[in-house]
């Protein structure tokens, strides 16, 4: 059997292996002593200090947005103060819940509002921002209360404010702190909690330029956070945002904005020639400054308001292109050759079709018509039988696509609605029913499925302007740089649509548009000394309770041997409103003011609108 040694159990020998493990224990902890405070003291001396480093961010100014002029800020930022806390700094005796509650008090916010911010926090010793945009009465009060508020600061922040954004409100946007399905989306793009970033607008679209680079201070403090020395504080300078100048002209979005009134509906200005977008209003607005509230309430009254007005009416709301849609149906005819441009067709003001009767606007009928008659009286039964018999419904929907119908324009602002464009394909997928005949005569005068948003109307007719050549919509004009104001970048107008129609096929399209206003729809309210117009009226059913949206594009001047003098203009009132039609007055006020270079109150008084305004509207 084995057995051990009994010797070396022996006292003598057991000492000496003690003292060969003590001596080499002895050597490995002076070895590494050694190698710590001498041979790596820099670096762990630099360890020891992170430990007691705070690290603040330092706030970049957000980029100012212009309006064409660049003298007319229409949105900049303003130091406001933030307050903050650092869950670190409250002493374990003291009550989490008692500290929030004073705070609360002295900000007048809901303990809840700062508690959801201290739990939401994942750095306990950095700052966390808990009420921001507080004024400098509610600062004085924490700074005389101090001593009794431990881990209780404040800091100045810029915040965003917006000079008389009213209708702009749609075309600026707003700010506010980013979610948590945001920071998600964004997290890879440098994006961290609490960030502060465009949630509309301009201010979403261009976020990334706007909002610039944080910079950052960093500290090294005692154990009750007081700085040890100045020599120990480093700091990072901020990188400011970029100054955007926008197509916008502030004066021309003011009368747009008064001609079209408290009235629900919607407006777009552009210039052909290059894209710009002048002028864009959609009502009802609200006011971005809301957005500013410490607690953010006003949201929710907005987001429940049955008017929305938050959706941009421009390029978010569809509705039935009415019977502007003839502008389509006409180029087509004419393009096709579908039916003669001179050949007539007669108009009774009724017709049976489908085993019901279908009604021309003009109930006792335009008698005999030809296409150019067609479009000046915007006669339904031409176009029904036409579009029915002649040009048929794979044509129409060609020709409606060819314009950029079912499509985004591509401007520069998010959530851009494509409308709609049905097909029998379509419908058989969402109805299980065959495209029948009748529908096309409903496409036909822009009825139906068919949907378009205000862009796309003025879209549709700058093509006709430009005969078949579409520059992209936009909004941005130039970028600039925030201190020197010297132009770093300008947007160059891009063609995003390029017809092969014939020009002879559009000059001719123009000139029936001009018959609108010279015999047609639009006589008495466009027919203006100031300028030439070419347009078409649309007046959209909506249900079954006679009630209409109304609808007018246009252009003007009619003729120009200067593009870039020529302007297109879209507008939508919708059935919602009380009066009808008033589309077409308020384009008349909008065409008076900008060629004959009128404000909206001289511009009704030379129209001698005067008794068509309210006495709540008037503005004399």
């Amino acid at each position: 059997m084995f057995s051990l040694d009994p010797s070396i159990f022996h006292p003598r020998r057991r000492i000496i292996v003690l003292q060969i493990l003590f001596v080499f224990l002895f050597g490995f902890y002076s070895y590494k002593a050694f190698t710590i405070q001498i041979l790596k003291s820099t670096e762990y001396q630099e360890l020891a200090q992170n430990i007691i480093q705070r690290v603040s961010t330092i706030s970049a100014q957000r980029g100012e947005i212009y309006d064409r002029s660049f003298t007319d800020v229409l949105a900049m930022s303003v130091d406001t103060y933030t307050i903050t806390i650092i869950p670190a700094d409250i002493p374990s005796s003291y009550q989490l819940d008692s500290l929030i509650e004073q705070v609360a008090r002295i900000a007048s916010v809901p303990p809840d509002h700062i508690r959801q911010k201290i739990d939401s926090a994942v750095q306990r010793y950095q700052p966390v921002e808990v009420v921001t945009n507080v004024p400098f009465s509610v600062i004085a009060s924490l700074a005389e209360r101090k001593n009794t508020l431990p881990g209780v600061s404040w800091i100045t922040k810029p915040t965003r404010t917006y000079n008389n954004a009213e209708s702009l409100v749609h075309v600026v946007g707003y700010i506010g702190e980013i979610t948590s399905d945001e920071l998600t989306a964004m997290y890879n793009s440098g994006y961290k909690r609490g960030d502060i970033i465009g949630k509309s607008g301009i201010e979403k679209q261009y976020d990334s330029m706007l909002r610039g680079t944080e910079g950052k201070e960093t500290r090294t403090v005692d154990v009750r956070g007081r700085n040890i020395s100045s020599s120990q504080i480093t700091r990072e300078p901020a990188v400011n945002g970029k100054n955007l100048v926008l197509t916008i002209d502030r004066n021309l979005q003011t009368l747009v904005e008064k001609a079209l009134g408290p009235r629900i509906g919607a407006a777009v200005v552009l210039r052909p020639a290059t894209g710009e977008i002048l002028a864009l209003v959609s009502y009802p607005w609200y006011d971005p400054n809301v957005f500013t509230n410490p607690l953010g309430s006003d949201y929710q009254t907005l987001v429940n308001d049955p008017n929305k007005p938050l959706i941009n009416r421009t390029i978010q709301s569809s509705y039935p292109p009415a019977s502007t849609f003839k502008i389509i149906m006409t180029t087509g005819i004419l393009a096709e050759k579908a039916f003669p441009a001179e050949q007539t067709v007669f108009c009774p003001g009724v017709i049976r079709y489908g085993g019901r009767l279908w009604h021309c606007h003009l109930r006792t009928g335009h008698g005999i018509v030809n296409l150019r008659r067609a479009m000046a009286q915007s006669c339904d039964i031409y176009y029904w039988v036409v579009g029915r018999d002649r040009l048929r419904i794979e044509n129409i929907l060609n020709y409606a696509t060819e314009y950029g119908y079912g499509s985004t324009t591509g401007i520069d602002l998010p959530n851009e609605s494509a409308g709609f464009i049905p097909t029998p394909q379509w419908k058989e997928r969402t109805f299980y029913e065959r495209w029948q005949e009748g529908d096309t005569m409903n496409m036909a005068i822009g009825q139906g499925y068919t949907l378009v948003t205000p862009l796309q109307m003025a879209n549709m007719t700058a093509m006709v302007v430009n005969d078949g050549v579409l520059y992209q919509p936009h909004l941005l004009k130039e970028i600039r740089n925030p201190v020197s104001g010297a132009v770093e970048q300008t947007i160059e107008p891009t063609v995003s649509r390029q017809s092969t129609i014939d020009k002879e096929i559009f000059e001719a399209v123009r000139r029936d548009m001009r018959s609108v206003i010279t015999e047609g729809t639009a006589q008495f309210p466009l027919n203006i000394r100031s300028v030439e117009v070419a347009g078409k009226t649309g007046t959209g059913e909506v249900g079954l309770e006679n009630r209409w949206h109304s609808w007018f594009t246009a252009f003007a001047p009619y003729q120009t041997d200067d593009p870039q003098e020529r302007i297109v203009l879209s507008v939508i009132v919708e059935a919602t409103n009380q009066w009808e039609w008033w589309a077409t007055y308020s384009s008349a006020i909008i065409l008076q003011g900008i060629f004959a270079h009128q404000s909206y109150e001289e511009a009704v008084r030379s129209l001698g609108f005067q008794y068509l305004i309210p006495t709540s509207e008037r503005r004399d």
